[in-house]
């Protein structure tokens, strides 16, 4: 049940608050001195607190609220404090507000506002649980993962990223075909190497490929080598990545650009292991675990012909999906900084910039618009300027089923300033009413 601890030295002031609050569904709890107070609060699951300014007769100086909202504020640093306070001189509430107080009210208080005000902080801290046991739950899944498998120190805090890793590692110790698929610059080549660090051919050699970066006649060469004289320009043999994968993983990035007659050897090889070099009859021998990845899609290349169907599912055993890096936005700080390496820092202003950025270019584009921000920070503080990067796309025009200022305005006055009941009014979640609410300037 929701809890809401009283601090006031007068007795009716608690029996008339606790009232109230009990008439909303909120458990009260009342102390009547800042020690009682900060010992129930190390006893209790309390969500706010509604304090008193002054507890000895005859002072009006606040000195003793202060003290027991610092006190409060340093063993309870998330915990919302409304000031109540009954001398004229307003100044030392409005300086705690400024030093993170909930809110100010004079008594005699209006009840109205301030079970208003109450309700709202319950939700926002009812929300900040939620984000807590959230943000440690991604981390104990995190550490879990850390300790069961070899990650390669690949830097991730998102849930999206644990569960791709998660599935990467699962399928890692078995040898059939791993597919990853997700945009350019995302990663991709990081996950495979995660699959080889993680696989029973682990201790072989990882050896990657582009055959996105290769003339289209090279390919065939690349991938199985070539006998001198197969091709103009080959003086002597050479071996292609097969053999030198032998015993270990192969990584084929780009698999969509490689061209038929190469997909109808690649298919071979996945099934029986053999491959012949070109301008060579001699078959040859490799146990190669395959990962390749793509950004293409292969199924509509298969409906246009320019990709076998048959290595598509020979591919496709597992498929595992990288999210590109605007999907999963908790990784941008922790790669940012990564990439810093305590070369820089990042200010407020850069951090919000970084947030903000849709990076179309993923992971690639964020370190180098890290790598670039480092070099022109002269005094080691990154701004936003020194990013360069494009301003965000102005908002489309609002919707006709979206509520106008004046619809929440009305909503929230209906309501008595309750934002939850405000929501469910305007048919919309308590988090979408309150960025609606920060969109338009209107105070929570």
């Amino acid at each position: 049940m929701r809890c809401v601890l009283i601090i006031d030295d007068n007795p009716a002031v608690g029996e008339a608050l606790s009232l109230a609050l009990s008439l909303r569904d909120i458990h009260p709890l009342v102390a009547l001195t800042p020690e009682d107070g900060l010992a129930t609060l190390a006893r209790e699951r309390v969500d706010v607190v509604i304090q008193d300014m002054n507890f000895t007769a005859d002072t009006t100086s606040g000195e003793e609220g202060a003290a027991l909202f610092k006190a409060i504020r340093a063993r309870y640093s998330d915990l919302p404090v409304i000031l109540l306070t009954a001398w004229t001189h307003l100044e030392a509430a409005v300086e705690l507000v400024k030093a993170g107080a909930a809110d100010y009210l004079a008594k005699p208080w209006d009840d109205t506002k301030l079970l208003a005000t109450v309700e709202n902080l319950l939700e926002l801290s009812e929300s900040t649980r939620e984000v807590t046991r959230a943000r440690v739950e991604r981390r104990r899944r995190r550490e879990a993962l850390e300790s069961r498998y070899d990650l390669d120190g690949l830097v991730f805090a998102s849930e999206a990223m644990s569960r791709t890793i998660e599935l990467a590692c699962q399928v890692a110790r078995s040898d059939v075909p791993v597919l990853i698929t997700g945009p350019n610059g995302a990663g991709k080549e990081r996950i495979a190497a995660i699959v080889h660090a993680n696989s029973a051919v682990r201790r072989g050699p990882f050896v990657a490929v582009n055959c996105g970066a290769l003339p289209g006649e090279l390919i065939e060469a690349e991938l199985f080598g070539a006998e001198a004289g197969a091709y103009t320009g080959a003086n002597k043999a050479r071996e292609g990545r097969f053999e030198m994968a032998d015993g270990g993983t192969l990584f084929l990035d780009e698999i969509g650009n490689l061209p038929l007659p190469g997909q109808m050897k690649l298919l071979r090889v996945l099934e029986t292991g053999q491959f012949e070099r070109l301008g060579s009859g001699r078959t040859r021998q490799a146990k190669v675990r395959v990962v390749s990845a793509t950004n293409a899609d292969l199924k509509a290349m298969i409906a246009a012909g320019t990709f076998r169907e048959d290595l598509y599912y020979r591919l496709n055993v597992i498929d595992v999906n990288l999210p590109p890096l605007s999907e999963r936005s908790d990784d941008i700080l922790p790669l940012a900084e990564f990439f810093l390496d305590g070369k820089a820092t990042l200010s407020e202003d850069a951090r919000e910039a970084l947030l903000a950025h849709s990076w179309p270019g993923n992971v690639r584009e964020l370190k180098n618009a890290i790598a670039r921000a480092a070099l022109l920070a002269a005094d080691g503080r990154i701004e936003p300027a020194h990013l360069a990067l494009p301003p965000p796309a102005p908002h489309v025009a609002r919707n006709l089923d979206e509520p106008s200022r004046e619809s929440v305005e009305a909503a929230l006055a209906s309501a008595g300033g309750v934002v939850s009941r405000a929501a469910s009014t305007l048919g919309l979640s308590r988090q979408a009413l309150y960025r609606r609410m920060e969109r338009y300037g209107l105070a929570v």
